[in-house]
């Protein structure tokens, strides 16, 4: 086995990208792949930072904790060194920001660790998945573990076991579904306990986040919705505001929907049109919006709108807290002005997805989030840290899935007389699968953890996001490949995996966006 001293890697890894900070800051904004390359050269050092503190709280971790290390630092360094993947077919090359030099010291410093027999070490990790071995996972904390516990039962009772067959129809989420998982605490883990939540950290979201999404990536994502409405009234609502709707959607009883999005904007909310206008005592909204999810079964909806035209960009925009009917299947949309129509989708299902309609549609005076106009965007962006945060949760919990349903095909398939997972390739698939998702989800957590200390941390929800996404897509990729032809037929779950799994590089922030926020944030010296 490879023993190699990781200090000695990390510090390697930690000067190359002090270099790359230094040389991108010389490079033009303008160009994109120097400065998106310097972000996916922070996230990948942060994810060995993330990975080196799991081992150091674990006791120096198991000898298979030790492997998928030496696996993932490995890996890091090559491509460091080498070549980083920013997309299927982009890759960062040192020369990119004028790091020949730099990449070869950083070749030769760590050469003990990517010249060793990594081939072993991969053979050894997935042998200890056969053998039903995994990597350590404990907290440090009972109640954190006992949370993890409680929802992985839960998943692996109510959610599993139908997930798939939900997708294949096309299937909400059950209500009585639904409703466990509110009496589970699911939509006010992180609502103040004045307010009627658990007042939990987002560390604790994360946790319930990733189990339910490794079930299905619709039940994980239930909760995203309420955590986005509960975090902009707790943050900018008046006392009113708080007093009435925290509460309900802490106890489900309210279900929310973010209603920003638009068909000619995507990542430019400062281009938002739809306008609400105060007229009579009440606001009047016109406009569209797309990508809307759960739309239909939604009892409020947190709906960014220009209420002062005259202002152009982000300052004209307010935040509305807009109550609607609940839909039903024969009419989605009940409220008077407000029609929409469902986009038929690969995955992600269980919600739906809507393109909707407002013509004069109408909410309350006191709609207005926090009664102040102007400061919608401003609002929205204190929510996208734990929104980012959460969906890298998601992705934990799909890539985790895609990695347990390669393992098992590969036990279980016999191809020339034994089982799959004896072939090196489909070994090293599962083990470098084990890696990736050891290191995303530690990353995640990292960020979490530096959410719930109150500082901003952008930066480090967007690198959790941008490498946990990554790492759910190629999971899934990898467990496809593993089942052959079958993985390509409907009635094999991966198939629906690999659908879920291509959207969470897209939304809550494209991989691009990511890659800017973290990339100008460290630039600018915020990190």
């Amino acid at each position: 086995m490879l023993d190699v001293d990781l200090d000695k890697v990390l510090g390697a890894a930690r000067g190359y990208c002090d270099l790359a900070r230094a040389a991108t800051a010389k490079i033009d904004p303008a160009d994109q792949r120097a400065h998106h390359g310097f972000a996916w050269i922070a996230t990948s050092v942060a994810a060995l930072e993330a990975v080196a503190g799991w081992l150091v709280a674990n006791g120096g971790g198991t000898e298979l904790d030790r492997q998928v290390a030496v696996l993932g630092f490995a890996e890091t360094v090559a491509q460091l060194a080498g070549g980083l993947p920013m997309g299927q077919n982009e890759l960062l090359r040192p020369s990119d920001l004028g790091l020949g030099d730099a990449a070869r010291d950083l070749a030769h410093a760590c050469a003990d660790l990517t010249d060793g027999d990594l081939a072993a070490s991969r053979a050894v990790v997935a042998a200890a998945l056969a053998a039903g071995e995994w990597p350590s996972e404990g907290l440090q904390d009972t109640e954190l573990d006992t949370i993890r516990d409680q929802f992985r039962r839960f998943t692996e009772a109510e959610v599993l076991p139908h997930a798939h067959k939900w997708h294949l129809a096309n299937d909400l989420i059950p209500d009585v579904t639904v409703q466990a998982m509110a009496e589970l605490g699911t939509f006010g883990a992180t609502i103040p306990e004045d307010f009627g939540g658990l007042g939990l950290s987002k560390l604790v979201m994360c946790l319930i986040t990733e189990e339910l999404s490794r079930g299905w990536i619709g039940a994980g994502s239930l909760g995203t919705r309420s955590e986005i409405a509960g975090e902009l009234i707790a943050m900018g609502g008046t006392p009113a505001q708080k007093e009435y709707w925290l509460p309900k959607i802490a106890s489900g009883e309210v279900l929310p929907t973010a209603v920003f999005t638009e068909p000619d904007t995507g990542s430019d909310l400062g281009s938002l049109q739809t306008r609400a206008r105060l007229v009579d005592g009440e606001w009047v909204i016109d406009g569209a919006k797309t990508w809307i999810t759960h739309a239909s079964r939604s009892d409020l909806m947190t709906m960014l709108c220009r209420t002062l035209p005259d202002t152009k960009g982000y300052s004209g925009l307010s935040m509305l807290l807009v109550p609607k009917p609940r839909g039903t299947g024969d009419n989605p949309f009940p409220a008077e002005g407000m029609s929409g129509s469902e986009i038929e989708v690969l995955g992600y299902r269980g919600m739906r997805e809507y393109a909707l309609q407002f013509d004069q549609m109408k909410a309350p005076a006191d709609a207005l989030l926090g009664g102040e106009e102007g400061q919608g965007f401003k609002q929205l962006m204190r929510t996208f840290e734990a929104a980012r945060i959460q969906t890298a949760a998601r992705a934990v919990g799909v890539a985790k899935r895609a990695l347990e349903l390669g393992l098992d095909y590969a036990l279980q398939r016999k191809q020339f007389g034994k089982a799959l997972v004896h072939f090196p390739r489909v070994a090293d698939k599962l083990a470098m699968s084990l890696v990736d998702f050891v290191a995303s989800r530690e990353l995640t957590y990292a960020a979490a953890r530096a959410k719930d200390t109150g500082k901003r941390c952008d930066i480090e929800a967007g690198m959790a996001k941008l490498l946990a996404a990554r790492a759910a897509w190629a999971n899934a990729d990898a467990s496809l490949q593993i089942h052959g032809g079958n993985g390509y037929a409907l009635e094999y779950e991966i198939s629906r995996v690999l659908c879920d799994a291509r959207i969470l590089n897209i939304f809550e922030g494209a991989a691009e966006i990511q890659a800017q926020v973290i990339a100008r944030g460290l630039l600018e010296g915020r990190n």
